[in-house]
């Protein structure tokens, strides 16, 4: 009898919380927004196939904004304005210093510097490129904390989910980074690298800058109550993760390739690659790595969710329960 009644007292907690928590109340106009900036994301990565006809800074800006626009639509849902503010600030501005730090000493990424393809630039760093961290940035944070299941508040997770998202984030870069390097040309590595002219050290600096700001941003959210969301909502951020990964499958397509890539790419300190390696690299990522996170984020997104609702039941609405 006990059992049924706590059984009771829950589902009247679920059904409740699900009307007055703002994150769990009817999708409404900002999930149509979010639903149709994955949609223009999904337009943005099948354009790349045609270089040709359509300008490169055009794809660049559309591969950029629907995710960063995502990010904050979506974290304003799940943490409110003064959380997805915070997640803006520590993103933009630990990218912003490392990236700029690196330009001028080489630390952490490596020697390089950016050309004209991603557009205008403040003191050599692209505004994009800033602004890309914070679309792929906000995914893969919310993927890792659906993979295991742990809250930020825990001790587990206070360590596990900024580790985990930063290798989940530097995943992105590694399929990413000899394409955009050395066949579209978007920035220069100076001393070149293993990694098909890529520098190891590059993905040191991805680890290090995503893991500060994720760390950062697990210590704010250490002292606040877990959120609530729809496992819709979780399930989206985890499709536009997915949709980075399957767009880079799409470089297999011969066209994707800007005009005139020549069949060997050759890195400043003499050694060659062939450019469909370098394609094939970028493929391999996706399929073996990127995939695999967002499928398991998206398997466990149900557990995710149901824990996160046993563990949060709001007092308030409790104390109407049967029994309490």
């Amino acid at each position: 009898m006990q059992l049924a009644t706590q059984k009771i007292v829950i589902i009247r907690v679920r059904r409740v919380s699900r009307r007055y928590n703002p994150a769990m109340r009817d999708r409404g106009a900002v999930w149509n927004t979010l639903i149709a900036l994955w949609i223009v994301y999904v337009l943005a990565r099948v354009l790349q196939i045609f270089p040709l006809s359509i300008p490169t800074l055009l794809i660049v800006v559309l591969h950029v904004l629907p995710p960063a626009a995502f990010a904050v639509l979506h974290g304003h849902r799940l943490y409110g304005t003064r959380g997805v503010l915070v997640f803006l600030a520590l993103c933009l501005g630990t990218a912003t210093f490392f990236e700029s730090f690196s330009l001028r000493t080489g630390f952490p990424f490596g020697h390089y510097y950016f050309t004209g393809v991603m557009g205008p630039k403040i003191f050599g760093l692209p505004i994009l490129l800033a602004l890309a961290y914070v679309g792929v940035g906000y995914m893969s944070w919310i993927l890792a904390n659906l993979i295991p299941g742990a809250s930020a508040r825990s001790r587990t997770g206070l360590v596990l989910l900024p580790v985990l998202a930063s290798l989940i984030m530097t995943a992105w870069d590694l399929a990413m980074d000899p394409v955009w390097a050395y066949i579209d040309h978007a920035w220069v590595w100076r001393n070149g690298g293993s990694w098909y002219g890529v520098p190891l050290t590059n993905y040191r600096g991805w680890l290090l800058t995503s893991w500060v700001f994720y760390q950062a941003f697990a210590l704010w959210l250490r002292r606040r109550t877990p959120v609530v969301i729809p496992l819709a909502w979780n399930r989206l951020a985890v499709l536009m993760y997915a949709t980075t990964a399957a767009g880079n499958l799409l470089l297999a397509i011969p066209s994707a390739l800007p005009a005139l890539v020549p069949a060997v790419i050759a890195g400043p300190a003499g050694r060659h690659w062939s450019a469909a390696d370098a394609v094939h690299s970028c493929i391999l990522v996706s399929i073996f790595l990127m995939l695999p996170f967002a499928l398991i984020a998206w398997l466990r997104a149900p557990n995710t969710s149901e824990r996160l609702e046993n563990l949060n039941p709001q007092p308030e609405f409790i104390s109407h329960g049967v029994g309490v």
